[in-house]
């Protein structure tokens, strides 16, 4: 996973299996206390997009393209 600061605006990159779901990690990561602590400290760096539902800070990005290697 790869975290960059642009601005105000913060974006994560993750390579993941396709056993990973959102869905699954939103509904246990977010209650352990280290991923709330991290969640907290990350506030201070982002500002929240335009139309962003209030307290969302993540929002899942299009990809246009994939470079192969």
């Amino acid at each position: 996973m790869e975290i960059y600061l642009l601005g105000t605006r913060m974006f994560m990159v993750m390579e993941v299996n396709e056993r990973f779901s959102f869905e699954k990690e939103g509904q246990g990561g977010s209650a352990q206390p280290k991923v709330q602590e991290w969640e907290e400290l990350m506030w201070k760096f982002q500002q929240s997009l335009p139309g962003a539902r209030p307290g969302e800070k993540w929002l899942r990005m299009e990809r246009i393209f994939k470079l192969e290697s």
